[in-house]
């Protein structure tokens, strides 16, 4: 039996497959996430992750809140907040992004396929494990977590390895003077 709902006083009877939200609750939550700025049409995934959240509580064995209403008001408005600093970095992400895609100078087609193969050949130059990562994340675009559950390393070695391997082929190119 979840805690949440013998908590609220719904019974002993209450099985695991419950919602540990009732009604009240979610429109509780759903008011604090609208509140707090996040869009309608984010408000169904706003509230599913405050579920989530408390069920993972009660998985994890700790303690139940006091009061799970409360609890889920404070846990909307940290997401609500969450949602803005994610916002915030993709409005930052793509303006950094259209900067890059607007050059000074257009590079020819010389140019560019000069880059290509001095990538190439600095990729050639890799470790396996580098030239790995790196092509996983830049050329399949895949995000550091699936690239780690790809390759069965954690993530941290996955931005390791990315990191060293981005390092050694920005020297190669400026070595090389295309860059």
């Amino acid at each position: 039996m979840l805690w949440g709902r013998a908590r609220r006083g719904r019974g002993a009877d209450a099985g695991e497959g419950d919602d540990p939200l009732d009604a009240a609750q979610e429109r509780r939550v759903r008011a604090v996430l609208a509140l707090g700025g996040v869009p309608q049409a984010d408000l169904p995934d706003g509230v599913q992750q405050v579920r989530l959240r408390l069920l993972e509580r009660a998985a994890s064995g700790q303690e139940a809140p006091r009061d799970v209403s409360a609890w889920a008001a404070v846990v909307a408005s940290r997401l609500a907040m969450d949602w803005h600093r994610a916002k915030r970095r993709q409005e930052r992400l793509g303006e950094r992004l259209a900067s890059l895609r607007q050059p000074e100078h257009t590079p020819s087609g010389e140019d560019t396929r000069l880059l290509s193969l001095a990538v190439a050949r600095g990729l050639d130059e890799l470790p396996a494990a580098q030239r790995q990562v790196l092509v996983l994340r830049f050329y399949a675009d895949l995000p550091v977590r699936s690239i780690a559950e790809q390759l069965g390393v954690p993530e941290g070695t996955v931005k390791s390895r990315l990191h060293t391997a981005v390092r050694a082929l920005r020297a190669r190119l400026h070595e090389d003077e295309v860059v």
